[in-house]
């Protein structure tokens, strides 16, 4: 199979032939059908969340099962499904509804042969989530895959997988943004027009969203933003204070830079959470004053958007179907494997939204 891999990180990754192993008893061979490009992939190429080489990466992306495993009764081939990561169902977090944190992540032990994913004989290590969807099929467990409509484009469904699902799951989910709140939302690509999405769904009062790029804003506008700051011509935390007079409710960094997030937690109210999405870089720290948090302010991290993947992925996606979520219109390329290297070079000068790969 054709498959884009990082040999070397800080250098572009390189497209060749891989090899991938049939599906053990509780394993599913699913055909790619589009892979979304993602920032966290890019932070794995530039070293900012180092793994090791030679690895293939991509972790957003949907297909069509082509052939399970003796034990698996959940998928048939031929179905359409989304890939996302694997969770026990048996431990205390899913148990209690956070598969989305399950430790046990089931799955191939990547260190017994035969290799899951190979090159040229040596093992290629796999990607957040084990998914590596950045080549034309996945292996995956049988828990690492939610069923979908087959009227559902997939590459609306890709995006679904990571970047939409992230963030509109942190507005309903990890922050449960209440009707009437006011909301600040701190960069506006796929996952920060998630957030605005996720929050005008929630019944939000006033949306804010804050980027550097006028044309962003005003597409942030379209998604459902109420009022928009540019951080380049003005101080995004005296902006918003003088918008809401003591703050917002819920804030989110969308960015993953420890100086946003410190911005998030400046913009609260009293009782306010501020929500950070974001992969901010290794070894980098988020400056705080303990007062900052006076008035029971909260400071919160986000996994995938607290989602309960096979009831919150379907529930996104009648949520697009009924016209209420805007999916088609993040989408700023669509461009085959060989082109992955100019849309991350695309995606780092910040000048797309979201792409993806079609296979």
């Amino acid at each position: 199979m054709k498959a884009a891999i990082l040999h070397e990180i800080g250098a572009p990754l390189v497209v060749e032939d891989a090899d991938i192993d049939d599906p053990r008893d509780d394993e599913v061979l699913v055909r790619t059908a589009a892979s979304g490009v993602c920032h966290s992939d890019w932070h794995n190429i530039i070293g900012d969340s180092p793994m090791p080489v030679p690895a293939l990466l991509g972790h957003e992306a949907a297909g069509v099962v082509e052939a399970v495993g003796s034990n698996v009764t959940y998928v048939k081939p031929g179905d359409h499904v989304i890939a996302r990561g694997s969770f026990c169902g048996a431990c205390e977090m899913c148990l209690r509804g956070h598969a989305n944190l399950c430790p046990e992540k089931p799955g191939r032990d990547l260190d017994l042969k035969p290799w899951r994913i190979s090159l040229d004989g040596e093992r290629l290590n796999t990607s957040q989530s084990n998914i590596s969807s950045f080549a034309e099929q996945m292996l995956l467990h049988e828990n690492g895959v939610v069923k979908i409509r087959e009227e559902i484009p997939l590459d609306v469904a890709a995006l679904v997988g990571c970047g939409v699902m992230t963030g509109v799951g942190a507005a309903l989910r990890t922050a449960a943004v209440e009707p009437g709140s006011t909301v600040a939302v701190f960069g506006l690509g796929g996952i920060g027009l998630s957030v605005v999405q996720g929050a005008r769904i929630a019944g939000a009062l006033r949306i804010i969203a804050v980027d550097l790029v006028d044309e962003k804003l005003d597409v942030a506008r379209e998604f459902g933003a109420t009022d928009t700051v540019n951080g380049k011509t003005e101080d995004p935390v005296a902006a918003i204070k003088a918008l809401t007079g003591d703050g917002v409710d819920h804030s989110f960094d969308a960015i993953g830079l420890g100086s946003v997030a410190t911005q998030c937690v400046q913009v609260l109210r009293p009782r306010g959470t501020a929500t950070l999405i974001g992969v901010i870089p290794d070894g980098q720290t988020l400056p705080l004053d303990w007062r900052m948090l006076g008035g029971e302010k909260r400071v919160q991290t986000c996994n995938m958007g607290s989602t309960r993947f096979r009831i919150d992925m379907p529930m996104l996606l009648d949520l697009y179907s009924q016209g209420r979520l805007m999916i088609d219109e993040m989408i700023t390329r669509r461009g085959p494997l060989d082109d992955i290297n100019e849309m991350f070079e695309a995606m780092a000068g910040g000048s797309v939204t979201r792409q993806v790969i079609m296979f």
